[in-house]
């Protein structure tokens, strides 16, 4: 059981780490010449999927760890 739940933490944090390095925040070297939009827009398409996907990720790292912990504390 406990084997499963370290492969399935190492698949989740992959995942996690993916999805963190897609998004784009606009801070690349345009910023630094002027070329920054600093406007709201909502968010669309990929980067709105990036998000939650990315919440989504979040929470299963933190229940799948937490789960981890409590079985590895009883064994």
């Amino acid at each position: 059981m406990l084997k499963f739940l370290y492969i399935t933490q190492i698949i989740i944090s992959i995942l996690l780490i993916i999805s963190v390095l897609l998004q784009n925040k606009g801070t690349g070297l345009s910023a630094t010449f002027g070329g920054d939009f600093s406007g709201f827009h909502t968010k669309r398409g990929l980067e709105k999927f990036l998000t939650i996907a990315t919440a989504i990720l979040g929470g299963l790292f933190i229940i799948n760890a937490t789960i981890i912990f409590v079985l590895s504390a009883t064994a």
